[in-house]
């Protein structure tokens, strides 16, 4: 073999490693801050009430999370812009303005539960005051963000994701009955009433929850920017390899989170639904429930994800926020920088940290806060995925990388699925 032959094999095999590490990457970080606290609470909530039956909603959604997630990246890598500077240049203002609100809400709230939800976890281990708790987990994520480099950053989100592999032991520690497993996965069980469609909107609320999308748009940003591209007018373009690329990593992480999520569901479907409590009210009562009927290893695996996890995801929520805050204001927004270089980012970081650990004095219910959580992104996803899809479609925008046939079919599908189901529960309330 030729120098050159050996240059060209080397080559093909770097691509191949760094696409392998891409994918262990953003899109796994992306798959597991999608299941953050307040959607364990919610797939645990909905196994507990519901049962096995409900097992059908995670292949259902799978392709679902995929669509949302890869069109966020594309958006992301083909402009070089994060969501709401897209949207801020190409979309009138009575659009932008109550979209943001909209996502800064939902943000801000599931970011509170899940900080309270994390805290009662460890309430488990360490015997010391929630609140108390509360704010340690704020201080600790605060002092990743302000002083930790991006590439830290997201090499300890790497290996933070792996935590959720515990739910998989969770649910086999339970021992299912394989049959009923085997029904709920693949036969669709549907009842029209307020409790279930609750948990349905809920589920796909915190499954395509709509702080995903800014978030994925703004790290193709990032990783432009760690590649050299300091300037703006350098980060727009993507060729169809890096395209595909992207579209591999969306796919792994988004097989990781649905995974996960199916096994939450199950672990709490095989014992509360059965012999337990099905209405759970907070998040230790739910592990503490799995324990006589599942073991303590089975309790212990579940707060394990549940704290592990909520370290990866709420800095996910209020740092997307940020981001979307500061392209809508004109600030200098990115975790590279330094904390001095953009005050009013890191501020409103820290600002949306501050409003979560608040939330947690004033008396609210972790668990109930977690669903309800889920259900505020079922109605503020809809509109921001249409969004999304309107983008990623205009030539002006997106130049000749507009969507293909079988993207838009499954986006627009699953946008479709989201507005009936918010719908559907609209009418339950007065019906």
């Amino acid at each position: 073999m030729t120098t050159a032959e050996k240059g060209a094999v080397g080559s093909v095999a770097g691509r191949r490693r760094r696409g392998i590490i891409r994918a262990l990457g953003l899109g796994l970080i992306a798959g597991a801050a999608d299941d953050d606290p307040s959607a364990i609470g919610t797939y645990a909530s909905a196994g507990a009430k519901l049962g096995v039956g409900f097992l059908w909603t995670a292949p259902v959604t799978l392709p679902m999370m995929f669509a949302v997630v890869f069109l966020s990246a594309k958006l992301g890598q083909v402009t070089g812009r994060g969501l709401f500077q897209v949207i801020k240049d190409y979309y009138p203002s009575w659009l932008l303005y109550p979209t943001l609100v909209g996502v800064l809400i939902g943000n801000t709230i599931e970011a509170g539960a899940d900080l309270g939800g994390m805290a009662a976890a460890i309430n488990l281990f360490v015997p010391v005051p929630v609140p108390l708790l509360v704010v340690a987990i704020g201080a600790v994520l605060l002092a990743l963000q302000f002083w930790g480099s991006y590439v830290l950053i997201r090499n300890v989100f790497r290996w933070l994701a792996l935590v959720l592999i515990a739910y998989v032991g969770s649910a086999l520690l339970a021992k299912p009955d394989p049959i009923q497993v085997l029904r709920g996965t693949f036969i669709p069980h549907v009842e029209v009433n307020k409790d279930y469609l609750t948990l349905l909107v809920a589920v796909i609320g915190t499954t395509l929850s709509a702080y995903l999308y800014s978030w994925q748009s703004n790290q193709e940003v990032e990783e432009k920017i760690a590649a050299g591209r300091q300037r703006s007018s350098e980060r727009g373009g993507a060729t169809e390899q890096e395209i595909e690329s992207s579209g591999r990593d969306v796919l792994v992480g988004m097989i990781f989170s649905n995974v996960v999520m199916y096994f939450i569901i199950l672990s709490t479907a095989a014992t509360l639904n059965k012999s337990g409590p099905r209405d759970i009210e907070t998040a230790a009562e739910a592990a503490q429930a799995l324990q006589p009927l599942a073991g303590d290893a089975a309790r212990i695996l579940f707060l394990i994800g549940m704290i592990g996890v909520g370290f990866l995801a709420v800095p996910v929520m209020t740092t997307g926020a940020a981001y979307d805050l500061a392209q809508v204001l004109g600030w200098q927004h990115s975790l590279h920088a330094k904390p001095s270089e953009a005050r009013k980012f890191y501020g409103t970081i820290a600002a949306f940290t501050a409003i979560g650990i608040g939330m947690n004095f004033v008396g609210f219910n972790a668990m109930k806060a977690l669903v309800f959580a889920g259900v505020v992104q079922g109605f503020s996803t809809p509109p921001l995925l249409l969004l999304i899809l309107l983008i990623t479609n205009n030539r002006r925008i997106m130049r000749d990388k507009v969507n293909g046939v079988w993207i838009n079919i499954l986006g627009w599908l699953t946008t479709t699925v989201i507005f009936a189901a918010s719908f559907g529960l609209v009418a339950s309330w007065f019906v």
